[in-house]
């Protein structure tokens, strides 16, 4: 019955209008027009409105406003808020009503560029929490796309945390408080770490106010630099210093804990207001001096590495964290001011001996030195009085010469003990530092560790010749090699020297002789302990001149005194007197001597 009636005609429908297309009912075309022409929003060019999504897929948006088509939007407009989703409403902007094809075009990016002003000055006020898309890496920062705007976020805002890698935020759609604007030159800085900093100080608070001395916590590696590494404790930083990282040297923290390493620390100390909280790491491990052989002790040896050299010394590690110092006067037996840094160096493996022990100290101190035998204790042995040996230069002083034989054997040669002959005013003149001399042993001084040595005992006593070459009243050649105050001195044959005072540099003619001038000198006194020779140029043409007035005629005492009364009368004496000879002259001068000496 049913389909009957469905299918039945209609009585009343005029068959001939529908055949010439026209068609009637109860409200004409024009009616039905405006009634769908009223149902329509009504939307203008470049209008920024609000519309529905109703479908969406990977490459773009169908939105319905309202209007007698729908429009389409890119998805990348919408790439700012992944979790869109059909139903949402969003913002659009009109850019035709109807293109060639008949399409209505919608924008949502210039949407939200037209009112995105607004948006952010409205944000910044009322502290909104809003979404933006971090589209690329800058100077600095990043480049946040905020309601169409580029926005800035700075390298320090982006987490709480130090950012090592930026490149992970790139494409990532992250909420913002926007921290700062400028609106002469519309630039806005925003803020994700602003978002967190308050839940983060709530935290901060709850741990602060259950912080205790001793007090053991995990926590996460934060920074690491070269004094000391920063503990994230869950909001709260704190500070393990370098020399509580480990029982033994650390050169750099590095060398212990890693960025991001999970760990237990136990809390050292903190200020009044609990802001800066000092961690240690070494505190929750045993103390590695109450781990050291309970039958170590003082003269054993030990073997370690240098950790730390200083000019006094060096600490050598025996065991993680167990340390002894080897002052430098225990690194040689030699009495030489030196430093550590000739003997050894950092990460030198040494052996040494032990000589102080402090177990309540944790102090001891080491020796290599010992390890050698001390070449004293048996010195008169080894190094006689008389041996002949070659040493090592060392030092000077005004008065003589140290040297060393061997290691910790020293030896000072006096100034007096260098040449027979030279006259050494100071042994720079006579040798050099470094150089090696040969030397014999005169004296031992056992007590005080030096030996007496000497340098021209190793030839034979020149004076012992010169005695018998150099006699009182010879005469010699010699060359004027400095003037003094009190006179010259004068280099003579084989060697020499010789001085003069000034009345016997004076000349036969008068003048005074010079330096480098090559004269006759006659030995006037010759002293062979004290080794020096006087000599006199002037004595030599005066002793002629005598000689000569002795060869002249003299009268007879009686004619010399009647010679005003009758000098006719005496005859005058023809012989002459004989030649006094230099032979002579030194015989009188011996025999004179030998009289003085009884």
């Amino acid at each position: 019955m049913s389909n009957e009636l469905k299918n039945s005609p209609i009585e009343d429908f005029d068959w001939e209008a529908y055949a010439n297309g026209e068609t009637k009912g109860d409200k004409t075309r024009e009616e039905l027009t405006k009634t769908y022409d009223e149902s329509l929003n009504t939307v203008r060019d470049k209008d920024v409105i609000e519309g529905t999504i109703i479908s969406l897929n990977k490459r773009e948006a169908v939105v319905n406003i309202g209007y007698k088509s729908d429009g389409i939007i890119p998805m990348s407009e919408f790439r700012y808020n992944p979790d869109i989703k059909v139903g949402d409403t969003v913002e659009v902007f009109i850019e035709n009503q109807e293109d060639k094809k008949g399409q209505l075009i919608l924008s949502h990016r210039k949407a939200r560029a037209a009112r995105s002003w607004d948006r952010i000055n409205e944000a910044l006020e009322k502290d909104e929490v809003i979404k933006g898309y971090i589209k690329c890496r800058t100077k600095g920062g990043m480049i946040v796309d905020v309601f169409g705007i580029e926005a800035f976020l700075p390298g320090s805002q982006i987490d709480v945390k130090p950012i090592r890698d930026y490149d992970i935020f790139v494409g990532k759609t992250m909420e913002f408080k926007v921290v700062k604007i400028n609106q002469e030159f519309k630039n806005v800085v925003v803020s994700h770490k602003a978002l967190i900093e308050a839940e983060l100080e709530q935290q901060k608070r709850e741990i602060i106010a259950k912080l205790e001395k001793g007090q053991v916590l995990e926590g996460s590696v934060k920074n690491i630099t070269s004094y000391g590494v920063f503990i994230d404790l869950g909001g709260v930083d704190g500070l393990i210093h370098i020399t509580d990282l480990s029982w033994g040297r650390v050169s750099h923290p590095e060398e212990v804990v890693q960025l991001d390493q999970k760990l237990n620390v136990v809390i050292l100390d903190f200020d009044d207001e609990k802001k800066r909280i000092a961690l240690g790491l070494k505190q929750l491990q045993p103390h590695p001096w109450d781990a050291l052989d309970a039958n170590l002790k003082v003269g054993d040896k030990v073997k370690g590495k240098v950790v730390v050299m200083a000019d006094y010394g060096a600490f050598v590690e025996i065991a993680p964290g167990v340390e002894g110092l080897i002052h430098v006067s225990e690194m040689s037996w030699s009495q030489h001011l030196r430093s550590a840094q000739d003997f050894m160096k950092v990460g030198d493996e040494i052996e040494a001996v032990i000589l102080t022990l402090d177990r309540e100290d944790r102090k001891m101190s080491l020796g290599i030195k010992q390890l050698k035998n001390d070449p004293w204790e048996n010195i008169e042995t080894k190094y006689p009085v008389g041996s002949k040996h070659t040493a090592k230069v060392r030092n000077f002083t005004n008065f003589g010469v140290f040297v060393e034989i061997e290691e910790g054997v020293d030896g000072l040669i006096h100034i007096s003990d260098l040449s027979w002959t030279k006259k050494v005013k100071h042994p720079s003149e006579f040798t050099q530092i470094g150089a090696d001399i040969e030397v014999q042993v005169l004296e031992i001084d056992k007590d005080n560790r030096r030996l007496s040595l000497g340098h021209k005992q190793l030839e034979e006593n020149p004076w012992d010749v010169f005695e018998t070459v150099f006699t009182v009243g010879s005469i010699h050649e010699g060359t004027i090699i400095e003037m003094v105050e009190k006179g010259a001195v004068i280099a003579l044959p084989y060697g020499v020297e010789g001085f003069a005072t000034p009345k016997h540099l004076v000349k036969e003619d008068g003048s005074r002789a010079q330096v480098d001038e090559k004269l006759n000198f006659k030995v006037i006194e010759f002293n062979k302990d004290s080794k020096r020779i006087i000599l006199s140029h002037s004595r030599i043409f005066e002793d002629e001149q005598k000689g000569e007035r002795a060869e002249a005629p003299k009268k007879p005492a009686a004619a010399r005194r009647g010679a005003g009364r009758r000098e006719e009368a005496a005859p005058a004496l023809t012989t002459p007197l004989e030649k006094t000879t230099l032979g002579d002259l030194e015989a009188l001068a011996e025999l004179k001597q030998k009289f003085a000496g009884k």
